[in-house]
């Protein structure tokens, strides 16, 4: 097992307070994700390295020892980078996980307006399917999940742990191409089978679909002849003419507007959504702590997309 230089900086956090609680809050994570990290430093180091039979904890003798290599090198890494680049906590960025649908189209849009709220806010944004975004939210190796509410509390966050702002109220459409007199191709309301892009079995804006046509005989006539879990592959799909496809709508406004895609059923199939920034409760990390005191003094509606 390789060692990662972040594993020293928790164990000399932890050195110094002698609580893995008080060092996961000095290190920007959740108490069980800073244990984990402290037991594969002593994985990779080949000791046991805490004494954790005692409160405060202690070190073991091999601990005692390792301790003074890990400071030092911690302390010249530390002097390095300042060197080279400067550590400035006010200009760092956060990372930030988004559902792909919401990376791709609504984040560009939605931070647009919240810098104008907020001033500059640097940040990295990576994405990822809803259920590896709250494990890495949980895990605190992300600073905010943007993310799709889930009503039916499968995959529920605490509120306390992870508190949240609404920032979106947005609809998924079923869509498909026209016909030459602008008709939608496959109308939700005929009688014959109808060609349907689905999305796979795990992702998030499925299950919604699923919900909707769970007690619905509609469900028995689609026939389902693609599968992504994205929405940018539906809708890329559901141009190409193969079929119709519950996208969102903020992913389609310009097929919308442009003709090229039209809706294929009336307001009653239309599937509402709510969209939120999470955080983590247990991680103080400045950058973020002064974004959520920021967004608390905005109005609501500004934050809203």
């Amino acid at each position: 097992m390789n060692l990662e230089t972040k594993w020293l900086e928790d164990f000399v956090a932890l050195a110094n307070t002698r609580s893995f609680s008080a060092s996961a809050r000095q290190r920007h994570v959740t108490q069980p994700a800073f244990s984990r990290r402290i037991r594969s430093l002593e994985q990779a180091v080949g000791a046991t390295l805490v004494d954790r039979s005692t409160t405060p904890i202690g070190l073991t003798p091999e601990g005692q020892l390792f301790l003074v290599t890990a400071r030092s090198m911690v302390e010249q890494l530390s002097e390095c980078l300042a060197h080279l680049r400067g550590l400035s906590m006010a200009n760092e960025a956060l990372d930030i996980v988004a559902a792909h649908s919401l990376a791709l189209t609504f984040f560009p849009r939605w931070i647009s307006r919240l810098q104008k709220g907020v001033g500059e806010l640097p940040t990295r944004l990576v994405a990822m399917n809803v259920g590896d975004a709250i494990h890495v939210l949980r895990e605190g190796n992300c600073d905010l999940m943007l993310a799709y509410y889930d009503p039916y509390a499968s995959m529920q966050l605490d509120g306390e742990a992870f508190p949240s702002f609404s920032i979106g109220q947005v609809k998924m459409l079923p869509v498909c191409v026209p016909n030459a007199d602008g008709t939608p191709r496959f109308a939700l309301d005929d009688e014959a089978g109808i060609p349907f892009l689905a999305y796979t079995q795990g992702a998030f804006l499925g299950r919604s679909v699923r919900m909707l046509l769970k007690n619905d005989p509609l469900r028995m006539r689609l026939k389902t002849v693609y599968e992504t879990a994205m929405a940018e592959g539906l809708k890329g799909m559901a141009l190409q003419g193969v079929g119709m496809a519950w996208i969102p709508d903020f992913c389609i406004r310009e097929e919308l507007a442009t003709g090229r895609l039209v809706r294929a059923g009336d307001p009653q199939w239309d599937i509402p959504l709510e969209i939120r920034l999470y955080r983590c409760s247990l991680v103080h990390k400045p950058g973020v702590e002064k974004l959520w005191r920021q967004m608390m003094k905005l109005p609501r509606d500004f934050l809203q997309a």
